[in-house]
């Protein structure tokens, strides 16, 4: 049995089944779609009872579900870091200067390429040597640091 086999034989359920965890249909739609991708490297997926085959998929779908819930949480309270008042913003040079200042040049570097120069935490990566993922946690560690001087400041 062929992976577009177990599609034809499982896709409702597995449709229904995403829809049900995931917001929106195409949101689902994905979740299907990447839980496919992953069977294509499973090559004895096919030989499982059918019942083992939809565990499977559920498995897959509700984990990358997960992943998902985690990395929109973690990309929120960044966003939210920018507009708490942190004013990193490319229309006030001198201030974003000063603010950048005081922090390790490393995780300022990060900050600035990240907010003034738009670019994003792969490109940043691939510049420094590091992972996305470094990168990221670097860019959060630099936020909290920014937040609490900012609120020393504000007493």
């Amino acid at each position: 049995m062929e992976v577009w086999d177990l599609y034809e034989n499982l896709k409702e359920d597995l449709h229904r089944y995403a829809r049900s965890i995931a917001k929106q249909t195409y949101d689902a739609d994905d979740l299907v779609q990447d839980a496919f991708m992953k069977a294509m490297k499973e090559p004895n997926l096919a030989e499982l009872p059918v019942h083992k085959q939809k565990a499977w998929f559920f498995r897959v779908i509700k984990n990358r579900m997960i992943d998902i819930s985690r990395r929109d949480k973690r990309l929120v309270s960044w966003e939210e870091d920018l507009e708490d008042g942190l004013f990193l913003s490319p229309s006030q040079p001198l201030e974003m200067a000063e603010w950048l200042g005081r922090l390790p040049q490393s995780l300022s570097d990060i900050v600035f390429k990240r907010y003034w120069l738009g670019m994003s935490s792969q490109e940043i990566g691939e510049q420094l040597g590091m992972p996305a993922a470094t990168v990221r946690y670097k860019l959060q560690s630099a936020m909290k640091k920014l937040r609490t001087l900012w609120e020393e400041d504000m007493i």
